[in-house]
């Protein structure tokens, strides 16, 4: 099934089921107003959810209407947790090649993540607000789940049990801020402003066969000022899936119903297939030419991030942004 949430003037907004081709939509008001509230008791109300989708695709929903995109909060308007890994180890090569680091072992057995805010959400059509272009604005097109609760020292292939929806992410990064941020220690902090989400989150059986060993196997579109600059490939290349990023998280501690856990940027080898970053652009540059010559993102610049499945249906509609700066 489908799930979005509607703004309606509150926090976590209105939770609505969508149908399979993102035309209509229905009020889940009668099973549950939040989707925190299905992922509390997930047994018990996703059936029933799943019931009023089935009549919602059959067109038997008695008070169905249009969906609309640009109404959409994130699915989860905030989360207990958002955590993004970096399970793409290629986009780590890259952008430390560029300037001539060396690529610790660890980082290909052991995931790189970080804990981003959670309290405030984007959703799919909000801008990115920024206070600087300076700042080194740029967009992170990646894959994330929304999890059960998982308990601590769960295995990587028991955590996958715990994934309850999948959807997509834009993990803006202030790429300018990052190194002043990193060389205090402790991480990104400043540098990571709200994450927006797709308009659905979905079901694995969703995407059927796409959903295997962990990791979604479908083409990630990012179309910059309507360009399209990547269509990258988000399975094969992902060194840790979903299951081992979730269990990284469990090592010391449990995962709660209504945390996020992010792919990281969608990176592969061939770079024909694009990116899904500017940072990783200006990584490529450099590397071939030796110093970078693609901009980060200006105000009034676009992007959107979209995933189509075999079908060539967009799967999660689309996140569709525009990058405005802050009203003092």
């Amino acid at each position: 099934m489908k799930l979005a949430s509607y703004k309606d003037g509150s926090r976590d907004g209105q939770l609505v089921v969508v149908s399979r081709d993102l035309s209509m939509a229905h009020y889940a008001n009668g099973i549950a107003t939040r989707l925190q509230q299905v992922l509390d008791d997930w047994n018990f109300l996703s059936p029933q959810l799943e019931d009023l989708y089935v009549s919602l695709n059959h067109g038997r929903a008695r008070h169905a209407f249009p969906f609309e995109p640009q109404k959409c909060m994130a699915p989860l308007p905030r989360a207990y947790q958002w955590a993004d890994g970096s399970a793409f180890i290629n986009h780590v090569e890259l952008v430390r090649k560029a300037r001539n680091a060396e690529m610790p072992e660890s980082f290909y057995t052991d995931p790189l993540m970080y804990q981003g805010g959670s309290d405030d959400f984007l959703g799919p059509c909000d801008d990115i607000v920024v206070p600087s272009e300076k700042m080194g604005i740029d967009f992170e097109a990646e894959v994330a789940v929304i999890t059960g609760d998982v308990p601590m020292g769960t295995t990587p292939d028991q955590a996958l049990e715990g994934i309850r929806l999948l959807m997509l992410a834009n993990d803006v990064s202030l790429r300018n801020l990052i190194p002043a941020e990193l060389a205090k220690g402790f991480g990104f902090f400043q540098s990571k402003p709200a994450t927006a989400f797709s308009p659905v989150a979905v079901t694995l059986d969703e995407v059927g066969g796409a959903w295997k060993d962990g990791r979604l196997h479908l083409p990630l579109q990012s179309t910059w000022n309507g360009k399209r600059v990547g269509l990258c490939d988000a399975g094969p290349e992902m060194t840790f899936h979903f299951g081992q990023l979730i269990a990284h998280i469990c090592k010391t501690r449990n995962v709660r119903a209504g945390s996020i856990v992010g792919s990281g940027t969608v990176s592969n080898k061939d770079w024909s297939h694009g990116y899904s970053c500017v940072a990783e652009k200006r990584a490529i540059e450099t590397i071939e030419h030796g110093e970078p010559k693609t901009e980060f993102m200006k105000y009034g610049d676009t992007i959107r991030i979209e995933m189509k499945g075999v079908d060539g249906q967009t799967v999660f509609g689309a996140i569709d942004q525009t990058v405005a700066q802050a009203i003092a």
